[in-house]
């Protein structure tokens, strides 16, 4: 099988130049090194021309405020990335459970003040809900709401320790549980 990359057939290879001269065309090799190595250049030259021109273009400005040195710059506002997410995911989570287990108070000039839940459920429990009946319902076009569920083996702890729904991997994980408890 020939080739017609210009090799003449049937040529004797010089085994003393280390390589075969046929397959290698070095001029070329060096050209392309030689013009890489310019767009690099032109390129670099360019940059830089470019950062200067943006700089002259649009400044920064002066600084923020009189305590911080020329030229440097302060910390921009809100909302910042989190550098200890699970730490302050920790620290929510404790808030809500302070907010949810304690008393305290909401709106004090008012008199609204917040209680446990738990408590709540008891005061419910004692004193029962307000019903109506399923007609003055429908006159006062009143939504349908469900009726409360227990938490079942479906459900699964968020990231605070309280119930979500299930995602897609959590049933596939509880079916694929449920299929080895068969076998």
């Amino acid at each position: 099988m020939a080739t017609k990359h210009g090799e003449k057939p049937n040529v004797p290879v010089d085994a003393s130049a280390g390589w075969e001269k046929r397959d290698v065309h070095i001029k070329g090799l060096f050209i392309f090194a030689f013009w890489m190595a310019v767009v690099l250049l032109v390129t670099l030259v360019g940059m830089n021309f470019a950062f200067k021109a943006f700089k002259k273009a649009s400044p920064m400005g002066p600084t923020m405020s009189p305590m911080v040195k020329e030229g440097a710059r302060m910390i921009p506002p809100s909302p910042l990335l989190q550098v200890h997410p699970h730490q302050e995911l920790q620290d929510y989570c404790d808030a809500q459970q302070k907010e949810v287990t304690t008393y305290g108070w909401v709106d004090q000039p008012s008199g609204v003040v917040r209680i446990p839940v738990d408590r709540a459920e008891e005061l419910i429990l004692a004193k029962g809900l307000p019903a109506r009946s399923a007609a003055e319902a429908a006159a006062a076009n009143a939504p349908m709401i469900a009726p409360a569920t227990v938490a079942g083996d479906t459900d699964v702890q968020g990231q605070c320790g309280y119930l979500t729904e299930p995602t897609l991997a959590d049933k596939q994980r509880a079916e694929s549980e449920q299929a080895e408890e068969k076998k």
